[in-house]
């Protein structure tokens, strides 16, 4: 079946974003990992989530003023279409990370990926019932593998859940929180609002809940004093930039493509940051590789036409964002 150029290129969006978001991954691992956290393991996650919305959100000004969209924003913030966006920001952001975080916190990392990786399931089915996008055979192998290769990453590992409930429930909250976003953003950017737009008033939705209601209840505010007089805030500032480039291709692939095929690139993360982490020697073993080709490979295979998402394109027109 032949496919546009430009939805060729939402397909190359959307897979430069699952790249960005495995070094987004990679240096939130290294933040994570440094002393200042030592002792504040149980809350580090949820404020470095705060900070790198803060951040992705001040980043998404300069380029909202770059371009010149102020005007957009303003009636994007008045539409019925920007509050739709703003309660995908709600879904994603505050419910669906937080779950992300939590979970890692009570059942560790790789379980957590175990189950968070099942969210684009959860968004096609909501795509297919709510916005009836179409889904191929070729789809839906492609979406069944990168999950599975992703779920089968997560098992290589050998450590223990500490609170298999909680860890759990967070889990879940995750995966409704992400799937949600996706089909609820492209329903809010299927009129008017531009995916730099809808990114704009996501990450400040976020940033605003995390600062002034999850940050507080939670007593990270000397946290987020200490790390504002520290050099790891340089750290955050440049992850949340790869951070916000990824989301910024994620919503234009999910406006290009819709969000089946937007999520089966997106999920290619872990791959990616199994493949940089031994670029910057972090072990893994072959199981480790093989997978994570295996997640491009079938992230690749939700495309409609995997030839025609190889041939050269050229990104001068038509890249909207």
């Amino acid at each position: 079946m032949k496919i546009s150029q430009y939805e060729i290129r939402g397909q190359w969006i959307g897979l430069l974003g699952g790249i960005l978001w495995g070094v987004n991954t990679i240096i939130i691992g290294i933040i994570l990992s440094c002393s200042i956290f030592k002792d504040y393991i149980f809350i580090a996650p949820l404020i470095s989530t705060f900070l790198h919305d803060a951040f992705s959100s001040i980043w998404m000004i300069f380029h909202t003023l770059l371009f010149k969209r102020t005007h957009q924003l303003k009636q994007s913030l008045k539409s019925r279409d920007g509050k739709v966006v703003m309660i995908a920001a709600l879904l994603g952001g505050p419910i669906g990370m937080s779950g992300f975080m939590l979970s890692i916190n009570f059942i560790g990392p790789s379980y957590t990926a175990i189950i968070s990786a099942i969210y684009p399931a959860v968004g096609s089915f909501l795509s297919f019932l709510f916005l009836k996008e179409k889904v191929t055979k070729k789809n839906i192998i492609g979406l069944s593998l990168a999950i599975i290769a992703t779920i089968s990453l997560g098992l290589t590992s050998q450590e223990e859940p500490q609170n298999l409930i909680l860890g759990l429930s967070c889990a879940l909250l995750c995966v409704l929180g992400w799937g949600s976003e996706s089909v609820i953003s492209a329903y809010g950017m299927k009129n008017d609002v531009l995916p730099s737009i809808a990114l704009q008033i996501r990450q400040t939705v976020s940033a605003i809940v995390y600062g002034f209601l999850i940050v507080p209840i939670i007593g990270g505010i000397p946290l987020v004093k200490l790390v504002l007089q520290d050099f790891t805030i340089i750290l955050f500032a440049l992850t949340a930039l790869a951070g916000t480039a990824s989301y910024l291709f994620y919503y234009t692939s999910i406006n290009r493509v819709g969000p089946i095929k937007a999520m089966g690139l997106n999920i290619s993360y872990s791959a990616w940051a199994v493949l940089f982490g031994l670029l910057l020697g972090f072990e893994a073993g072959v199981k480790e590789f093989l997978l994570a080709l295996l997640i491009i490979t079938g992230s690749i295979l939700t495309t409609n036409n995997p030839k025609e998402f190889f041939t050269i394109i050229s990104f001068k027109r038509g890249l909207k964002i």
